[in-house]
Formats: C-alpha cells, structure tokens, sequence
C-alpha cells in the first residue's frame, strides 16, 4: 500500500511539473464499439481547441499541447479503466478528455482519475448518476444529465401529438439512466409508456425483444441505445416485422452512418442530441468544415468545449497540475467576464493572463450548474430523405 501511494504522489508531482515545453492530454473515447461512428468527429472537435491553442503559442509561455488517443470501447469498463491507466501512468497525460459512454467514464473516475488526482471532463457522459458522483471536484462535463433530456424528449414528442410510446434502451447506466428519467417526465405530463424494456448489445437477432415491445403498442417507438449496436438492430427487426415505422432517437442514436444504413425506413423518424443555434455553433461548424470534419455531429462541439476548458483552466491557474487548475473550470465556463467564443482561444489566454475574467460560451453556450455539467441546450432533429435535419432548438 505504501508503495502504491508513492507511486501516486510520484505521478501527480510529475503531471504538476511538466515542462512549460509539453502537455499532454488524453482523449479517450469509443473508438471501437458502439458508438464508433460518431467517435472521430468528437475526437477531432477535441483536437482542434488544442490545435487552435498551439497556433496561439501563448499557452503558459510557450507551451506545446499533444493529444494522446485511448479507446474507451464504450462499453468495456476494465479495458477502459486499463485504457485510462494507461495515459496516467504510461503517457503521463495531465488531464483527460472523455470518457464518451456513462458507464466506462464512471470507471474511469472512480478507478483513474480520482487515485491519480487528474481532472476529467467528458463531452457525452450523460448518466443523471453521474450528477452525485463521488469526484473530489476533478470531474465536469459540457454535456447535460439525461434529466434534461428526459423532459426535452417529452416536449418533442408531445408537440408532435403522440400521447403513448413503447420504449427499450440499451441495458447500461446511460440507456437505464436516460429511460427512467424520460419515463418518468413522459407520464408526469400526461403520456403512457405501454413498455420499458431493457436490450441486450451485440445480438444477432433481435425479434424477441421488437415482438415484446409490438404486443405492448404505442404510437411510435422510443430507442435509447446506440447507433452502431442494438439500437440499430432494434430498429431494423422492427421495420421487418412491420412493428413499428416511426422511432424517437436520442443522443446516442443520432448518427449519419445509421441513417445511410437503415434507409428510407428511418424517414420521419425524430428525436434530439445536445446542441445549439448560437452563434458559437455557427463558428465552430466553419471552423470544423475548415478542418475537414463535421461541426455538426453528435458531441462534436461538446469536445471541443471540454478540450478548450481543460487549457484555458491550466492558464489561469498558471500550472498543468490538476490539483490546481480543477478549481477554476467552473468559474471560467459561467459568468461574469469577457464571452470567448470557437476561434478566439488566444484571446481568452491573453485576458486570463492580464488578470481579466472570462465568460467561456464555446460552441455550446457552455453554462456549468451543480456538479460541473451543462445547464442543457438540445437540437431538435427529423430524418429527411436520409439526411439528419435540425428542426428546432430547446
């Protein structure tokens, strides 16, 4: 034990005093798995907050930021707390953008970041358990809890005039997390959830379950799951059996690439993922295309918030130690002080370094409540002609 705990200090003393030459961070997310589809836009949306940093060149005097990629798998909490242990102990990371999924950023909290002291801001992880974590004040994340997006599901399948719902999710802490909470609202405001049933990821068939869900009825079909495993496959046994033809998708299942392999039997299908029309959202969308990747996928620009907070932090606090920088992320995202905006990165070093306040907006109007996570912003969504619209904001 008490070379274990030397062996801790010994890491925490290294992360605080890297050279002002080098910081690392660590990205891990799913880049394997089920949400592997969306995966890179989030990773590339992290990486250009820090590109952007490295252009400036003002980063506590000089500093060179690189990113390290580690796969959280989504879904495999020991590969991802092995994956995070890696980045700790091996690459030496000083901070850690992700994880992507609840379940394995809990892990990675618990198993990771508070033994090595290292703070943590996921863009995805939106398990309302999540909000009560034990976290020592290391971990935030730019996405809101699944209690926000219970209601927000709830106004935007009421307003559509659908009254009763069948719903199954994906059997982890993010799909049981999100269901609960969305049930619960849902029935709050008058509506009926005729079934809540768990699936199982990975399957090859899945008529059991979609014959289960079909026999308890509903207007439309509410899938919390994920767009690269049994969220897809729930879908596409549905539309064979002729179950169902209309599918609410929350955040987990917005992806273009479910889209393209689904077909025209996702066309009037709906739902709603983290996002907003404020002007960051439109500068980070040409930042992105610039960049040659999506501004507008799921967690995109909730990436790059989490990356561009992680830095800004560390130059307020003048040190890449996260027992020193922890304490300035929330005051940093919320106001009062100077909005920044996606592009305007070197400007907010210079006003943190001249002693100014800033107010960080980024590409999601980034506001932290509570226990370090979004207030909630969402982008209403329509699939149509097999493209992902955006058809209103909340």
């Amino acid at each position: 034990m008490k070379k274990l705990l030397l062996a801790t200090a010994a890491t925490a003393l290294m992360a605080g005093s890297v050279s002002a030459q080098e910081i690392k961070i660590g990205i891990i997310l799913g880049f394997t798995g089920p949400l592997e589809s969306i995966t890179p836009n989030m990773a590339a949306g992290a990486e250009l907050a820090i590109a952007e940093v490295n252009a400036a060149g003002t980063l506590l005097d000089g500093a060179t930021v690189t990113s390290v990629r580690a796969d959280s798998t989504c879904i495999d909490a020991g590969a991802a707390t092995a994956a995070g242990e890696r980045l700790v102990t091996s690459d030496n990371v000083n901070a850690i953008m992700g994880a992507d999924c609840s379940g394995v950023t809990g892990a990675i909290l618990q198993n990771v970041a508070r033994p090595n002291g290292v703070v943590m801001i996921s863009p995805s992880a939106t398990s309302p358990g999540l909000s009560t974590a034990d976290d020592d004040g290391l971990f935030f994340r730019t996405a809101p809890s699944d209690a926000r997006q219970g209601v927000v599901m709830t106004e935007v399948i009421m307003d559509r005039g659908i009254k009763s719902v069948a719903l199954t999710y994906t059997n982890n802490d993010y799909g049981k997390g999100l269901a609960d909470a969305f049930a619960a609202a849902f029935t709050e405001a008058g509506g009926t959830v005729t079934i809540n049933s768990s699936h199982e990821d990975g399957k090859a068939d899945y008529s059991s379950e979609v014959a289960a869900l079909a026999s308890a009825g509903g207007e439309v079909l509410v899938v919390a799951g994920y767009t690269d495993q049994g969220g897809k496959g729930i879908i596409q046994a549905s539309l064979d059996s002729g179950a169902f033809d209309t599918f609410v998708l929350p955040d987990g299942m917005v992806g273009q690439q479910l889209v393209d392999d689904i077909g025209d039997g996702l066309t009037g299908s709906f739902g709603q993922y983290p996002g907003t029309d404020s002007a960051g959202a439109e500068l980070f969308q040409g930042l992105a295309t610039e960049a040659g990747f999506d501004g507008t996928s799921a967690f995109a620009p909730e990436s790059y918030d989490a990356a561009a907070l992680i830095l800004l932090a560390m130059e307020a606090a003048k040190s890449t130690a996260s027992a020193d920088f922890k304490d300035h992320v929330m005051d940093l995202a919320n106001a009062p002080g100077e909005e920044i905006f996606p592009g305007e990165l070197a400007k907010a070093i210079e006003i943190i370094k001249a002693g100014g306040d800033i107010d960080y907006v980024g590409a999601t109007a980034v506001e932290l409540i509570g226990p370090g996570e979004s207030a909630g912003n969402y982008r209403e969504i329509e699939i149509k002609d097999g493209v992902i619209e955006t058809v209103n904001f909340r």
